[in-house]
């Protein structure tokens, strides 16, 4: 089975507490869906039509489990901590090439 990644990219941080309140809560609640930091941060770099900004990847065993974790009641409860003003950002799951 191949494994899973979110992949988030902040396009704007419009407010930083609520981002933190979020970060308290999602963090503790993606590593108990089996979710692994991998990169978050600044790029070093951007090229072509690239965008300077905060980028996020989190390794899950798999695609379903990346999904279960999104939708698990922590890491709900941290979404509505985030609220839908506070920052501007997409969030993918895509699937490993095996």
């Amino acid at each position: 089975m191949a494994k899973g990644y979110w992949l988030s990219a902040y396009r704007s941080i419009k407010n930083p507490d609520k981002l933190a309140a979020y970060a308290k809560l999602a963090g503790p609640a993606i590593q108990a869906a089996g979710g692994r930091f991998l990169v978050r941060g600044m790029p070093a770099k951007v090229y072509e039509a690239g965008l300077n900004q905060r980028t996020v990847m989190i390794e899950f065993e798999s695609v379903e489990k990346a999904i279960a974790a999104h939708d698990s009641p922590g890491y709900q409860a941290a979404l509505k901590a985030l609220g839908k003003d506070a920052v501007e950002r997409e969030l993918r799951v895509v699937e490993a090439v095996s």
